[in-house]
């Protein structure tokens, strides 16, 4: 992985100009484990004012000093630039943001500011890293270690106690002993950082590579009671004869397989919270046990989480659906078209693949080998048969009150006749599917003999019947079903 060309020419401008530059932070650790960076940032010993005197074309709002410089990259992540001076932060009274930045020539006091090892290195254009910290040692034996005092790293922003936990579930690296015994000391901090701040730090936790790893590290080091309490209560609840694994276990399971076959966040949220409400519905003990109603509780339980963390209405919506309809019952042969239409209005049909998923994902969470079973893959075929609307007269483009107004014509069977033989034609060729061309011709067959149009009319209904025989064995073959 190099260093682009758009970041290049940064770094050259600002040595032209005799100040010091390097690449930064999450950028250069990247770079070393050979994985793309997200976004780019560069430090300097140049002030604010001389890095726009530099690069005209930036913006500048803050008051950390970092210039955003404009590129003219097609790239996303290379549109903007960051440019920020070497500087030094003093006192977190809120712990979330430094109550006064003071600039500094030296990039080593810059680094040792910053939260973890694997985040405090930077690179120059040639390559050449510095690294103070051992954070190249870290990288290497995937261990995430706060710079120098943890505690102290902590106090200064409480989201570190989050980020923390994030970067293990990212990268799937392990957090150093004395690292984790911060967090654990700290956790409370949690507090003093906005619903919005957690929100987005849980949501790259959940996108990560091992979600389900950063939420039982959320629940080890305790910060999950400040973040999501309730999935704590299913912590040693156990199940009945149909689970292997305590209700928390199988719900983290859930999100990891989740995450493993690549969803979307909804149903990731979906499978971390699927059965939240089991702990307050159990009734009795052992493989007999019972949660009745587990899935409409768990709904309402979903719904207050996601508000309290400051999810967009239209996430929680989808959210809470995918929890209140997962227990939907399926048996080959049991369940009717009409059935399947019912639920389908329910959950509405944007969510029934998502709903699918989180079955699958579930399924796999609860232990057993075979994450789609004949039955799922058999309601997968009676939702696309359901959905499905046969080719009909209904699909043409234009209707018998046009026929009758074209020819002049009192309503009667020789209209429906009409349609069929139009739409004899348009089976053979989808294209004559327009009005000006149906309008037409609809005029040339009128003159043919009610014998030899009732014949046409005829064919219609054949070839759409074979037409749908077609398209049901089709669908069945594509869902490995009989």
């Amino acid at each position: 992985m190099r260093i682009p060309s758009e970041v290049n020419n940064i770094l050259e401008k600002l040595k032209q100009a005799d100040f010091e530059a390097f690449i930064v932070g999450g950028c250069v650790r990247d770079i070393l484990r050979k994985a793309k960076p997200k976004d780019w940032d560069i430090t300097t010993n140049a002030k604010p004012e001389e890095i726009q005197k530099i690069f005209p074309d930036n913006f500048y709002d803050n008051n950390l000093g970092t210039v955003t410089v404009k590129t003219e990259s097609k790239e996303e992540s290379l549109k903007l630039v960051q440019v920020t001076p070497y500087r030094i932060e003093e006192a977190y009274t809120d712990k979330r943001h430094p109550d006064k930045v003071r600039f500094t020539e030296k990039l080593e006091e810059d680094l040792s500011r910053r939260d973890f090892t694997i985040n405090a290195m930077a690179m120059d254009i040639k390559g050449s890293v510095k690294d103070s910290f051992g954070g190249q040692a870290d990288l290497k034996t995937k261990i995430i270690r706060a710079v120098g005092d943890p505690n102290k790293r902590f106090e200064e922003d409480a989201l570190r106690l989050m980020r923390a936990v994030r970067f293990a579930a990212e990268l799937d690296f392990e957090i150093d002993k004395e690292t984790f015994s911060a967090i654990k000391k700290n956790s409370q901090a949690l507090r003093a950082v906005s619903k919005e701040r957690v929100r987005d730090e849980l949501v790259k936790m959940i996108m990560a590579e091992k979600p389900a790893k950063g939420i039982s590290l959320m629940k080890d080091s305790g910060l999950l009671k400040f973040i999501i309490p309730e999935l704590e209560e299913g912590v040693g609840v156990g199940q009945n004869k149909h689970h292997i694994y305590s209700v928390f276990d199988h719900n983290v399971y859930s999100l990891g397989f989740a995450a493993q076959f690549g969803y979307l966040l909804e149903t990731r949220l979906a499978a971390l919270l699927h059965d939240v409400g089991k702990p307050r519905t159990k009734r009795g003990e052992g493989p007999d046990s019972t949660f009745y109603g587990h899935d409409v509780v768990g709904a309402k339980m979903t719904a207050q989480i996601l508000e309290r963390l400051k999810f967009s209405r239209e996430i929680i919506t989808k959210v809470v659906t995918l929890v209140r309809y997962h227990l939907f019952y399926y048996n080959v042969g049991e369940v009717t078209e009409s059935s399947v239409r019912r639920l389908v209005r329910k959950v509405g049909i944007k969510n029934i693949k998502d709903l699918i998923n989180l079955r699958i994902a579930e399924r796999k969470g609860s232990g057993v080998p075979k994450a789609k079973p004949y039955k799922l893959r058999h309601f997968e075929f009676m939702i696309e048969k359901a959905l499905h609307e046969p080719t009909s007269v209904k699909d043409l483009k234009i209707t018998g009150h046009d026929i009758m107004e074209k020819l002049n014509l009192k309503p009667g069977p020789k209209v429906g006749i009409l349609l069929d033989a139009l739409m004899n034609e348009v089976l053979e060729d989808p294209k004559k599917n327009k009005k000006e061309y149906l309008l037409k011709r609809i005029q040339e067959l009128a003159k043919l003999p009610d014998s030899e149009l009732a014949e046409l009319a005829k064919e219609a209904e054949l070839k759409i019947g074979e037409t749908e025989e077609r398209w049901e064995e089709e669908v069945k073959k594509k869902h490995y079903v009989e």
